[in-house]
């Protein structure tokens, strides 16, 4: 049988100790009747100890929390990306939602993603702006549309460069400000056999011909946010659980939005640990490689609005203060409120101790549901 050290040591712990006890003759233990060697007896051989090679200790890898050489934490998604992207701007691109403009290129590819109402007609229209942080290798993105207000005031809290084709007239005195930086209407068309507003597309190289022939800097400038990071992330490498942190979580698997010209939903993926969007029946995927539209994080704001017109242009009442709102992620949604103080400002999450909300690392879904619809927002397991 092969011994182990342990038990090596132990044999010749008893063995001396019997040999000491033999040659004193302690009367007590003798008069117990205990019996004990005869020091006449020959003494037991020291057991010889095996050549037991010593374990190589295992080569570590970098901890889980320790980033990569050459790499930050994004401020979008808190993934580690290259440190040569730290001072670039994030673009926010404009991309139609209407069916026609469908498939989208490019929307996979996004950091954040926000789907906003874009008109009260047409049964509350939607359209996405997508914001990435490093665009310069996506071969296509969009269909590129028109923004509202709303987005401009959106834009403006990552110092992101807006990305549309113009506007109704409301944009004109948002678009006046400084911090509201923009390209419209200057990318690429693309024959697609679509009507001419469902072809225009950012292709590779444009956003950096964009910039070479403007006034605007490529890298954040004095509007870039005090804030590091947009969100509070957990810390690298790490996992967020709701129902570890909170006691009162609800169990969410399906989303379902009341932006009834798209159907908009997420369904929760059990397999990547994220939501699915499904829009107009379908789940999403990129026109370019069939990649799914799919998120770490989702963020829900209820959100008053305004609406200018007849035509159904409209500005969110998005800088605000206390409004509801639920923060979802690996299954599990919390009720939060939001608070946006100024149109620089970030929007920032709490929860209900007032302590702003810690984000897992990923994408992140935000969608701003009117106050007259909340209450047809459904969250189901």
């Amino acid at each position: 049988m092969k011994m182990n050290r342990k038990a090596i040591s132990a044999l010749m712990a008893a063995a001396a100790a019997a040999f000491l006890l033999a040659g004193c003759g302690g009367s007590d233990s003798a008069s117990e009747g205990t019996s004990f060697a005869s020091i006449d007896e020959p003494i037991p051989e020291k057991p010889v100890e095996e050549d037991i090679p010593e374990e190589e200790p295992e080569e570590e890898g970098p901890a889980a929390t320790e980033l990569p050489d050459g790499m930050y934490r994004s401020e979008l998604t808190g993934e580690a990306i290259s440190e040569e992207l730290r001072d670039q701007k994030p673009i926010a691109v404009m991309i139609d939602n209407e069916k026609q403009a469908l498939r989208h290129y490019g929307t996979a590819e996004a950091d954040i993603v926000y789907e906003i109402m874009n008109s009260t007609a047409n049964d509350r229209i939607t359209r996405f702006m997508a914001i990435y942080k490093d665009y310069e290798d996506i071969e296509q993105i969009g269909s590129i549309r028109s923004t509202r207000p709303t987005n401009i005031l959106l834009a403006a809290e990552y110092n992101a460069m807006l990305c549309h084709d113009g506007g109704p007239f409301y944009i004109d005195a948002y678009l006046a400000n400084d911090y509201a930086q923009h390209f419209s209407g200057t990318f690429s068309r693309v024959k697609n056999g679509k009507s001419t507003e469902f072809t225009e597309y950012i292709l590779k190289g444009d956003v950096a011909d964009n910039f070479a022939g403007s006034k605007y800097s490529k890298d954040y400038d004095q509007f870039r946010p005090e804030q590091d990071t947009h969100f509070q992330f957990t810390d690298y490498g790490t996992e967020l659980k709701l129902s570890d942190v909170y006691d009162s979580v609800l169990p969410v698997k399906t989303i379902e939005l009341p932006f009834k010209h798209t159907s908009s939903k997420l369904v929760y993926n059990e397999d990547t640990k994220t939501y699915d969007f499904y829009d107009y029946g379908e789940i999403h995927k990129d026109a370019e490689d069939d990649e799914v539209l799919t998120f770490k994080n989702v963020i829900i704001q209820e959100c008053p609005f305004t609406q200018y017109d007849d035509n159904g242009y409209l500005i969110y009442n998005c800088i605000n203060v206390g409004y509801r709102g639920y923060y979802i992620t690996n299954g599990e949604a919390k009720d939060i409120t939001w608070t946006k103080t100024s149109d620089t400002d970030i929007t920032r999450y709490y929860d209900s101790d007032g302590n702003e909300i810690k984000v897992n690392q990923g994408k992140t879904y935000i969608t701003l549901v009117p106050d007259d619809s909340w209450d047809s927002l459904v969250l189901s397991e």
